[in-house]
């Protein structure tokens, strides 16, 4: 309806000079009923004013042939009226399309200005951040004092009134008020003010010798190189659509990737670089004896030894000969596999969505008791991988929280319980999913009390670790009830790779905050897809905001949707809080 092209008169060539007419009279039609409801002088527009010529040369040529004048005279005033139609049409598509092309170019330059110095000052500010220190300063206190920034915001200003007064069409960065406009221009002096002043330190510290060179050199490995790499390629895929279409294909071709090289590591770490360079043993058993003492004070997930003098004396060798060696080398092929099967769940984008997977056979009615057992013992899973580190209350919370939630799946219909027969009495599952919810605020109060608990009192470290854990445990509740039951097993492989990544992977790597940070983004936005979601609106699942609820209550609604939709990602941000504080 709102196309402004020109009809391709080649692909018409074949047929009658009267249906060619015909089709360019149509678009003609068409462009001229445009141009009226976009523009309230369209009789003065050439293009309209060369249609209307052009159709009544068009009306003539059909008294014409209808009288059965079928002349030389007839087909060279056809081709005359198709001219002047194909001229009609040129006009009016350059003038509609002058019209839709109206860009407010001011309003875009402005935002294009302060997207690029937050980039800039990000960028600049990056070194610090993924130092050992962590540092992330931003320094704008000193530029804000400074007469350059005053000058900045003058010139701005007189910039602004001088494009706003002499505007010609409707600029929306005009239209805000003069108190919004100067706080604007007053953000862009302060950013660039900071970036100078960024750019200014680093260079006062390159002139600074290097306190000890031999500790800041370092070299890439493979992984940062992959981190790296992947980071960047993604952005860059962003600039293509088809990319965005298919982005869960990025993200499954990065955690593969990922895997790969993590095995890569472990088994070099493992075995050749304890062969080839003996001071790489002596280090390796100080990293497992700091890992099993550490897991001795804060009750983390690798097993404290029976006694802390056997734990001290074990060497390097006698550990790694062990079953966590192996387990350890085996963990990046368990992860694929998973991986592998959580793909074949859900099939998501635009291409293959269409296709059938394990989701709907899983979801149809022939194969509800095989929905039912798969249900259940995600259910079981999904306690014995939480409940390890929730103390004695919040287990039996999550225990009764689970049954709960199954309670609810059987109660509307979607699972059954092995005594039932059939799916009659089918209700909302209003009291069942109430159940579960007070639950869930239980453990998640329990976990924020020994938050508050560890910030207040100078308790160990351990506590803190705890309280996090236990609303991580509750918000996995949460998100098992607002899960559909074929998607279950999305949850209990995403806890299942989180605890072989932090017990075989990341703790005897010894990977710094910045790897283990971008590896539970890449992972959480992997999940996001495994879940069956993509980037179009369609595929966000509306029923999880009526879950335990009588009629749609706007607030409440629109969190349970959005938690289900991002819970992958969520999870994930949060189990990275938990492992960085337990470290």
């Amino acid at each position: 309806r709102n196309s402004v092209g020109n009809l391709i008169l080649p692909v018409v060539g074949g047929k009658t000079m009267r249906e060619q007419l015909r089709f360019v009279h149509l678009n003609g039609f068409q462009l001229s009923k445009l141009l009226q409801e976009n523009t309230p002088a369209y009789e003065k527009d050439p293009g309209y004013e060369h249609f209307k010529i052009a159709e009544k040369s068009h009306g003539n040529w059909i008294k014409l042939y209808l009288e059965g004048n079928n002349s030389e005279i007839l087909l060279n005033l056809g081709k005359k009226v198709l001219k002047q139609y194909l001229e009609a049409l040129k006009t009016l598509s350059s003038s509609l399309s002058k019209q839709v092309a109206q860009y407010d170019m001011y309003s875009m330059m402005v935002g294009t200005v302060i997207t690029m110095e937050v980039l800039l000052l990000l960028l600049l500010s990056i070194p610090k951040a993924l130092s050992s220190q962590a540092e992330f300063e931003v320094p704008l206190s000193p530029p804000l004092f400074s007469l350059l920034f005053y000058l900045m915001c003058l010139m701005l200003c007189a910039v602004h009134i001088i494009v706003c007064t002499s505007a010609e069409s409707l600029c929306y960065f005009c239209s805000m008020s003069w108190l919004t406009a100067v706080g604007v221009m007053m953000l862009i002096s302060a950013l660039m003010c900071g970036i100078l002043s960024a750019i200014a330190k680093i260079f006062e510290n390159s002139r600074l010798p290097l306190k000890n060179p031999v500790v800041s050199s370092s070299s890439w490995s493979e992984i940062d190189v992959l981190i790296l790499a992947g980071t960047i390629g993604h952005v860059l895929s962003l600039g293509a659509s088809s990319f965005i279409e298919e982005e869960h294909q990025t993200w499954y071709f990065l955690i593969n990737t990922l895997c790969l090289a993590l095995c890569q590591e472990l088994c070099r770490n493992n075995f050749l670089l304890k062969e080839c360079d003996p001071q790489h043993s002596t280090t390796r058993r100080q990293n497992f004896d700091s890992i099993r003492e550490a897991s001795e004070c804060k009750n983390i997930d690798i097993p404290a030894a029976g006694n802390s003098k056997l734990g001290k004396a074990t060497s390097s060798a006698e550990f790694i000969k062990g079953s966590d060696k192996w387990i350890s080398l085996a963990s990046p092929w368990i992860i694929l596999i998973c991986c592998r099967l959580l793909r074949s769940l859900n099939q998501t984008g635009v291409q293959w969505a269409h296709r059938p997977d394990f989701g709907h056979w899983l979801t149809s009615s022939e194969h509800k008791s095989e929905l039912s057992f798969l249900a259940a013992v995600s259910l079981l899973m999904i306690f014995f991988l939480v409940q390890r580190r929730c103390s004695l209350v919040s287990k039996i919370a999550m225990a009764l929280g689970l049954l709960g939630v199954y309670s609810y799946r059987a109660a509307i219909g979607n699972v059954i319980f092995p005594w039932q027969h059939d799916s009659k009495d089918i209700s909302k599952g209003i009291t069942e999913a109430r159940f579960v919810y007070v639950f869930v605020l239980g453990i998640v109060f329990t976990g924020t009390k020994d938050l508050l608990k560890s910030q207040v009192i100078s308790a160990d470290s351990s506590v803190k670790s705890t309280g996090l854990w236990e609303v991580y445990s509750g918000l996995v509740l949460l998100a098992a009830l607002l899960f559909r039951p074929h998607n279950l097993p999305v949850l209990v492989f995403c806890l299942l790779i989180q605890t072989m990544m932090t017990r075989y992977i990341w703790r005897p790597l010894k990977f710094d905050a910045a790897r283990i940070t971008i590896m539970h983004y890449w992972f959480g936005q992997a999940f996001f897809y495994f879940q069956g979601n993509s980037n179009g609106i369609a595929t966000v699942d509306v029923s999880a905001g009526f879950v335990g609820l009588e009629s749609y209550v706007e607030i409440p609604a629109i969190f349970l949707t959005a938690f289900a939709t991002y819970a992958g990602p969520l999870l994930w941000a949060i189990h990275l809080l938990c492992y960085l504080s337990s470290e």
